[in-house]
């Protein structure tokens, strides 16, 4: 093994239909190293995961040109298996679970534990029981390492997406012979508290000997855990340094190639004008892991109002609630008009819009054009982009012109990566379509904007763009949005007031320049308890 290296990917490339994402990328990386791959999105990084996991999608376009060599050998690694058995595991960005099963049977799939009964003694080992309690033994000990306290029985369905993303993480901690693991934005569901925790897990896995291959857009994880750190841009390798060597501000402007500047507090003083675009009473929202309990709520009219708090103490489930998507009770009034809830027709119609977290399970039309991704909920709820059919105002079709003008328009605002705007909205990256999203939402123009963790797997370049488009819609055209956020740095950036929620309830409500000691006081729960004490 040259040098120590566990694992060597020599003068990588890769097309897809004539177009150049890989171009003689090398990297190289040691047993028990944290190395970092970080770029912005299209810079060509899932694609190296893909070929080191060996997805389908590489060989079925046809294959790469270079080497790859593990543990001293070269190897074609063309399938999932092929990677496994070499000791390969990967945390893919979007989830691979099955959402009618439990975290345990998520976690031990196809490595199920079984044991005899009295029929399998006589017929053959093919009807051999589930050994449940060992199954689960194994889960607790993988969510254990995490630090996730969770229910291992509990079904995937419905629990929010930081839970979802231990578990997969789980999954592949759980598994023997694991040389080499591969995390592909493993903390950008997760709140602060949830990705100190992971990271802590990832040393601990380092410490054994297991390298790591670390893909993240946060930049401040990269300096905490890499032991050295590889750059890309435009497909090609244009960095390297180790932790030592490294800052913020030098990694970012390798990975964009220019200066970007860090977000600072643009916090507008308080409005005269104290008029409520939504007051939100005694809400209670049901939403598995983010219950919100019995919340009270002023929004007030041309204010950016963060919601923050730690994981599972139910910031996610107010929009979500408010929106119609989970079971609601309580009131909720725009102005004076006091809105349904469990609609999000009724939400929309209102001019309410809601970007969602969870962007796959929600937010898009996979196997559309992003044009129409963009357009249809415009289309079928405010009946925006149609034209009459031969001039018969009775039949309505899609003004395809204007779709495309405006798609493209969104396109170049929000900075999409793709190919155009016909592109089907699966074969983008997790940080464009987050922008379609954002796009979709726009398009509605709402009167309040509800986001949700609006920078979830995007890169740092795309991350200012996306909070000074936020910043731009609340100041020039006075819309209200709510954001919701596990970065508090991203919220204290950008909102007037925070609210921060703990066990399903309004802890406080704070200014954005308040100190570091009233968000955590705040986040732990302990603000209002200070506060009476004084």
């Amino acid at each position: 093994m040259d040098a120590g290296f566990l694992l060597e990917l020599r003068n990588i490339e890769k097309e897809y239909f004539g177009n150049r994402v890989l171009k003689g990328v090398t990297l190289n990386v040691k047993p028990g190293e944290i190395h970092a791959l970080v770029g912005e999105n299209g810079a060509g990084k899932s694609t190296l995961m893909n070929i080191l996991f060996g997805m389908p999608v590489i060989y079925a376009t046809g294959g790469i040109k270079g080497q790859v060599v593990f543990d001293g050998k070269p190897v074609e690694i063309k399938s999932p298996k092929a990677a496994l058995d070499l000791g390969i595991g990967m945390v893919h960005q979007e989830f691979m679970l099955l959402p009618g099963f439990t975290i345990t049977e998520n976690i031990k799939l196809n490595r199920e534990i079984t044991k005899h009964n009295p029929i399998s003694r006589i017929m053959g080992d093919s009807l051999k029981s589930l050994d449940v309690p060992a199954m689960r033994k194994d889960a607790q000990k993988a969510l254990q390492t995490l630090g996730m306290n969770v229910d291992d029985w509990l079904p995937i369905a419905g629990l929010p997406v930081g839970y979802m993303q231990f578990v997969e993480i789980a999954r592949e901690i759980d598994k023997e012979n694991i040389k080499l693991l591969v995390f592909d934005e493993p903390t950008a569901v997760l709140a602060e508290s949830e990705a100190d925790k992971l990271l802590d897990a990832m040393k601990k896995l380092a410490a054994r000997g297991i390298a790591i291959l670390f893909i993240t857009h946060r930049l401040d994880e990269v300096l905490a855990v890499a032991n050295s750190i590889t750059v890309l841009r435009d497909g090609e390798k244009v960095g390297f340094m180790t932790q030592e060597e490294a800052t913020i501000e030098k990694i970012a402007e390798m990975m964009v190639g220019r200066k970007i500047e860090r977000i600072t507090t643009t916090a507008k003083e308080a409005a005269d004008n104290e008029e409520i675009a939504l007051s939100i009473r005694n809400l209670t929202v049901t939403m598995p892991g983010e219950m919100v309990k019995n919340i009270s709520l002023d929004i007030k009219k041309g204010e950016v109002l963060g919601l923050g708090g730690l994981a599972g103490q139910g910031k996610i489930g107010i929009a979500n609630g408010i929106m119609g998507l989970y079971p609601s009770t309580g009131e909720v009034y725009k102005g004076k008009e006091k809105l349904a809830l469990n609609s999000p027709r009724t939400a929309i119609e209102n001019k309410l819009a809601f970007v969602s977290e969870d962007r796959r399970g929600v937010g898009l039309l996979l196997d559309t054009s992003i044009e129409y991704n963009i357009a249809m909920t415009a289309m079928q709820i405010r009946g925006k982009f149609l034209k009459s059919f031969l001039g018969i105002q009775a039949i309505q079709m899609a003004d395809d012109k204007r779709i495309r003008a405006h798609a493209l328009q969104m396109i170049k605002d929000l900075d999409i990566r793709c190919t155009g705007p016909t592109q089907i909205t699966r074969r983008l990256s997790g940080g464009n379509q987050q922008k379609v999203c954002v796009a979709r939402a726009l398009t509605m123009e709402p009167e309040i904007l509800f986001v949700s963790e609006p920078t979830r797997g995007i890169d740092i370049g795309a991350k200012k763009l996306v909070l000074d488009l936020i910043v731009k819609l609340n100041r020039e055209l006075g819309m209200t949005v709510v954001v919701t956020s596990s970065e508090l740095g991203e919220l204290r950036s950008i909102c007037d007031r925070i609210a921060i929620v703990y066990e399903g309830r309004i802890e406080t409500v704070l200014s954005p320049l308040a100190s570091d000691l009233d968000y955590g006081l705040a986040m732990a729960g302990k603000y209002s308890t200070r506060e009476e004490a004084v």
